[in-house]
């Protein structure tokens, strides 16, 4: 059986992700993948683009990365990281994928941002069941079509709230926000177990991990750096309620 860890979201807070890399390295995982936004908001866009890329097997493109790495915006809220990320890495940012396609314990397994329509497409947990279902479609988006086989298992991020629900047979689950937790102040990610490849059906889970950071520390950071919208952005850091900077 191997574990992959995924994580999303970490939104530049360097303490919060250094937490969860530090859980992951104690239970011994050895892969991870990342669901975007490595950068915004937050003030550690460097180093935390630097990181992810240093220890993620894997990463899809989420908002945040194609308004930065795009430059699709002169808003402050998004020039701010890109006046620090450098050529170089908004060149990274720009060039992700959309999505992971994967098998594992026999299941077809999607990874993305938000949804198979859009990074912009934000599809919560109490969405009408049809949007749900939505999440398990092949769009041009996803380079399949309806003639491929569609997902059985889907994660993504972007929603910063962590789930996990069954819809006719079919996984639909969230890893929530390793920088900016909204649904409770503890970073989160998860653990996917099971064979990797192979059409044989074997064992597989999914495990939703919370972790605890130094909530003060990144505050201390925010405060240091400056970063636009500062204030909304550590209510939301203290309190896990949305602000209005998603």
């Amino acid at each position: 059986m191997q574990q992959i860890a995924i994580i999303s979201d970490i939104h530049g807070n360097l303490p919060a992700l250094e937490a969860v890399l530090r859980n992951i390295d104690r239970r011994g995982i050895q892969e991870i993948i990342c669901l975007g936004d490595i950068a915004g908001k937050g003030p550690n866009p460097v180093e935390a683009v630097d990181i992810i890329r240093e220890r993620c097997s894997q990463v899809v493109r989420g908002n945040w990365d194609e308004l930065i790495g795009l430059q699709k915006t002169d808003k402050e809220l998004f020039t701010w990281h890109v006046d620090r990320l450098g050529e170089e890495r908004l060149r990274y940012l720009a060039g992700l994928p959309f999505c992971i396609d994967m098998v594992m314990s026999g299941k077809r397994i999607r990874l993305l941002h938000a949804s198979p329509q859009s990074i912009y497409h934000r599809v919560q947990p109490w969405d009408d069941e049809q949007m749900r279902l939505a999440m398990f479609e092949n769009t041009p988006e996803t380079g399949k079509t309806e003639a491929d086989l569609k997902p059985e298992v889907v994660g993504y991020g972007d929603i910063h709230n962590v789930f996990v629900q069954h819809l006719e047979q079919r996984m639909l689950f969230n890893v929530g926000s390793v920088g900016n937790a909204l649904d409770m102040t503890q970073a989160s990610y998860a653990i996917l177990e099971g064979v990797v490849g192979g059409p044989v059906t074997e064992p597989f889970s999914v495990q939703l991990v919370r972790v605890p950071y130094d909530i003060e520390l990144a505050v201390q950071h925010a405060r240091d750096a400056g970063i636009p919208e500062e204030e909304m952005y550590i209510r939301e850091l203290r309190t896990g309620v949305y602000q209005g900077l998603q």
